[in-house]
């Protein structure tokens, strides 16, 4: 991080300070709502006094976001299109990310205000998709090519599903505790608690997963939502200062190796899948000279596309060894093979052996341009842990008594946060973006039903509202911002 501003011009330095400034917010902001859901329940409770509740909580995000890797983050960046991501130039990336980071905080901010359990995921991802397809329209290509659709199609699928299931199985797990143990003072709530038993904390071992499952969901949330903020961060240095950042400048010569061994056999790939691959990709039919002077990434380009990579990285053993230009022209070549294989794992007749091996090739190939700096995965740490600190008071309301009819039992808050914590680890396993917000409410929700206090009717319809209009608005906000941008440096 020390040479971050070195050899950068004034404007440049003032920028790029301003747009990490904006997404350390956007995390700030989202330790109101989703952090704040983490340890929600286990305040709510008196598991844990909320002073310690949120610093523990803080520590556990700050290890998931640590051990987390960044397969969501580049999942949330590769929501943009390969076009977008390949050919961006420091004026074009800063609009994009003034917009996205703009649109996403209006909205966290406004719905945070209200105490409403709105989705930090919801909102980003809402904000990429509106860039992506202002870009589109300002750029005169397809609105089908301004987004990764398959990519955002996965991505959605896991935001719909990832509350109906935290819905019905953490409903199916408060109706087996009570059918374990129906007489348990787990199932009192702590006003019961406190009036029945004159105590104010719960049960020993209540008390004890209440508190180790709400630092799995700060764990599970950390490594999930903040590789969103990684992503973000990552797209901020690559669209403002990329001849730093499009690959990885530490890489070993043995990772370079690799990514270069990758392309080689990419190409065999290829050639022993000709029969099926051939037409997809043109294969014999186009030289390396054939490549156009402003690159597109095109699957029939792909072989000249190898042969450019491969003359690119010829001896090299060190990525600071290349110029700027080179770097950059690296990374496209990267990208683009990886989008061009991804295409062809989707394509019928390939055996699912060859599948396989593609995928491994995958990793291989993007091993260098995925990454992120240590320096990132600490700030976005830091950051969500003080948004926590600061905010967390009106979501605990919100989800200790305003979703139910009556107030929450110890037994609902663990069916709850056990479910979240599951949910959400399975989701990072799989490298996709879920809401921890609307994952635990919806597992509230479903230990509500299961206990027949019934649900309140208006905090319900306010949360399904917000989930709803969130995707739309910020889409809308984020491409009338993108727009305006995009004129004014024009």
């Amino acid at each position: 991080m020390i040479d971050l501003f070195s050899g950068l011009d004034a404007w440049v330095i003032v920028s790029l300070t301003l747009a990490l400034t904006f997404v350390l917010a956007f995390e700030f902001i989202n330790g109101f709502h989703d952090t704040a859901n983490a340890v929600a329940t286990v305040i709510y409770t008196k598991a844990m006094p909320p002073h310690l509740a949120v610093f523990f909580s803080g520590v556990f995000n700050f290890l998931g976001v640590l051990l987390g890797g960044v397969g969501v983050a580049y999942a949330i960046v590769h929501l943009l299109p390969v076009e977008l991501l390949i050919n961006v130039n420091t004026g074009h990336g800063l609009a994009m990310v003034f917009s996205l980071l703009a649109a996403a905080i209006t909205w966290n901010l406004g719905t945070w205000y209200f105490g409403i359990p709105a989705s930090s995921s919801h909102t980003l991802i809402g904000s990429i998709l509106g860039v992506g397809l202002a870009n589109a329209l300002i750029s005169d290509i397809p609105l089908g090519d301004g987004v990764n659709w398959q990519k955002a199609i996965d991505i959605a699928m896991s935001l719909v599903l990832s509350p109906m299931a935290g819905f019905a199985v953490a409903a199916l797990v408060l109706i087996g505790l009570k059918w374990w143990r129906p007489l348990s003072k787990m199932h009192k709530t702590p006003d019961q608690r406190r009036k029945l038993d004159d105590k104010k904390h719960p049960p020993f071992w209540n008390r004890l997963v209440l508190v180790i499952s709400a630092m799995g969901v700060s764990f599970v949330h950390g490594s999930n939502d903040g590789q969103k903020g990684i992503g973000l961060i990552m797209l901020v240095l690559i669209g403002i200062v990329p001849a730093k950042f499009v690959l990885d400048l530490n890489s070993t010569t043995y990772q370079i190796e690799r990514t270069r061994d990758a392309t080689l056999h990419l190409s065999q790939f290829y050639q022993r899948n000709a029969a099926t691959l051939g037409e997809f990709l043109a294969l014999g039919k186009a030289q390396a000279s054939d490549l156009p002077e402003q690159f597109s990434c095109n699957p029939q380009q792909t072989e000249p596309t190898i042969a450019a990579l491969q003359s690119s990285l010829a001896g090299v053993t060190d990525y600071r060894a290349l110029s700027a230009e080179k770097r950059v022209e690296v990374r496209r070549y990267l990208l683009c093979l990886d989008d061009t294989a991804k295409k062809v794992g989707k394509l019928p007749g390939l055996q699912a052996r060859e599948k396989a091996d593609l995928e491994k090739l995958r990793k291989d190939l993007t091993a260098t341009t995925e990454y992120a700096p240590f320096w990132v995965i600490v700030a976005v740490a830091l950051a969500l842990g003080l948004g926590t600190m600061v905010g967390w008071k009106r979501v605990v309301l919100t989800v200790g008594e305003k979703i139910g009819k009556q107030g929450m039992t110890y037994a609902q808050g663990m069916s709850a946060q056990i479910t979240a914590a599951c949910a959400i680890g399975m989701a990072n396993v799989f490298s996709l973006p879920v809401s921890t917000t609307h994952v635990l409410s919806s597992g509230v929700a479903g230990t509500m039903v299961a206990n027949k206090s019934g649900l309140q009717g208006g905090t319900v319809k306010t949360i399904l509202l917000a989930w709803v209009l969130t995707l739309p608005a910020t889409m809308g906000l984020a491409a009338g911002l993108f727009w305006l941008a995009t004129k004014a440096i024009g």
